[in-house]
């Protein structure tokens, strides 16, 4: 091999696209830095992207105030000093989190959930939770995750970080296709695979708003145990279920241990804080240790991704959920109302400004934060910068929430971020980019996708 001479000039290192992992190249990776970038460019259209809590709610938060509630739980029930207290806040903290015990009351208060605090792991949000339950779950190339279509973009990108085989399963009216999902588990044994879990979101799930009945809940669970896989619930927009008795969680109706439950307090206490949690309760089968669950284990990969979620960041939704009494129905009342009040208003703009336009149709959530947008055109990214170049509205392509990359013909509308004037002033700005850009579609003559 010949030396480099004295006089070369040292040249500088450059990455080959092929010399890293294949999710860098993933769209759906790209799909939220595509919307923050276009959203600052546009700082002055109406964004109906962000799944965000509406702004209000935050201005107010009294942050030093839970603070100093959970301080004060802490020196009560555990007999803490204030030295003790400060070094618990301020230090690493255990893996599995600080509030695991009010987590635990929090669903045996709203769920009639019965879980024990050692099975709750408390997450840096629900992305970290995803990311632990897949890694924690894909054992080797033959594993395959069934996701309902549409899906969770975060999901998506948190499935290729691992390398889990994605397969996915069509939405229907009861959240998803279950003779589809049944096919699809005897193919994959067939061919040497295995579905290992099942992601659903079946309140108002984002991006379609769909609401899972429970007779599908209690299907899905025979299914899950006639084809061994588990169920991964997020419940993410479960407190937006307005009146006293929403469908039950299908972790409450589980009774072999098959779901995984995921959690957040993003939207009900604030994104900022980072805090979402996991229960898995799954007992792990080994003679060394019997007692070891599932939750342990994703305990122990924390350990190597985020060591441990906040003190400071739990403190704060610990002391919210003490002055709450540890029930997200009485911490969100307010939020309901709001969140609940925009959809409607949302669903009664599109009537009164798109009610004439027969080209394009959508859907009506009972409840959530979404409502998907069908039009008889291609819907991309440029049709996303046209919308906000033109005509100063923004929204979410749903092509971002597909796996097959394949042409979509739906958008997203996210109505939380946004007061009511906005979403107003927002469709009537839709309204005119849709009469703009969808030409009249022939008779007789219908979009494939």
């Amino acid at each position: 091999m010949p030396m480099p001479s004295e006089s070369s000039e040292p040249r500088s290192c450059v990455l080959q696209p092929s010399e890293l992992h294949s999710s860098v190249h993933d769209p759906s990776l790209g799909a939220v830095n595509f919307l923050n970038e276009i959203m600052q460019r546009h700082p002055k259209a109406i964004s109906f992207a962000p799944g965000a809590p509406y702004p209000v709610f935050l201005e107010s938060l009294d942050v030093q105030g839970y603070l100093d509630v959970f301080a004060q739980r802490l020196k009560a029930q555990r007999s803490f000093s204030s030295a003790q207290v400060q070094r618990l806040l301020h230090q690493y903290g255990p893996s599995k989190g600080l509030i695991n015990d009010l987590v635990a009351e929090l669903l045996l208060n709203d769920e009639e959930l019965a879980v024990g605090a050692d099975s709750i792991v408390i997450t840096v949000g629900c992305q970290e939770a995803m990311m632990l339950v897949l890694r924690a779950l894909r054992s080797g190339p033959n594993d395959q995750l069934a996701v309902v279509t549409p899906c969770y973009v975060g999901l998506i990108g948190a499935a290729r970080l691992v390398d889990f085989d994605l397969v996915a399963i069509d939405e229907s009216d009861d959240g998803l296709d279950l003779p589809q999902l049944e096919r699809a588990c005897r193919d994959a044994r067939a061919s040497g695979k295995r579905i290992k879990a099942v992601y659903v979101a079946p309140d108002h799930s984002n991006p379609s708003g769909t609401h899972m009945p429970e007779h599908a809940r209690v299907a899905l669970l025979a299914l899950a145990a006639e084809h061994d896989f588990l169920v991964i619930e997020d419940s993410t927009y479960r407190f937006t279920s307005a009146g006293p008795s929403p469908t039950a969680l299908i972790k409450s109706l589980d009774r072999e241990h098959r779901v995984i439950l995921l959690g957040t307090f993003a939207k009900t206490c604030t994104p900022g804080a980072r805090v979402g949690y996991v229960v898995a309760d799954q007992p792990i089968g080994t003679g060394r240790d019997p007692a070891r669950i599932l939750a342990d284990e994703l305990a122990s990969l924390k350990t190597m991704v985020t060591v441990n979620t906040s003190p400071l960041c739990q403190a704060l939704i610990g002391g919210m959920l003490v002055v709450h009494n540890c029930s997200i129905k009485r911490l969100a009342t307010e939020k309901v109302r709001r969140y609940q009040g925009n959809l409607d208003r949302l669903l009664a703009a599109l009537d009164e400004h798109l009610g004439d336009f027969p080209q394009v149709s959508w859907n009506r959530p009972s409840g959530g934060f979404f409502v998907r947008v069908r039009l008889p055109i291609p819907v991309d990214e440029a049709l996303v910068a046209r919308s906000a170049e033109e005509f100063g509205v923004l929204w979410t392509p749903m092509s971002h929430f597909h796996i097959n990359g394949t042409m979509n013909y739906e958008l997203r509308l996210s109505c939380s971020y946004l007061a009511e004037d906005q979403i107003d002033e927002g469709v009537r700005r839709l309204s005119r980019f849709l009469r703009a850009v969808v030409s009249p579609v022939r008779e007789g003559v219908a979009c494939d996708e």
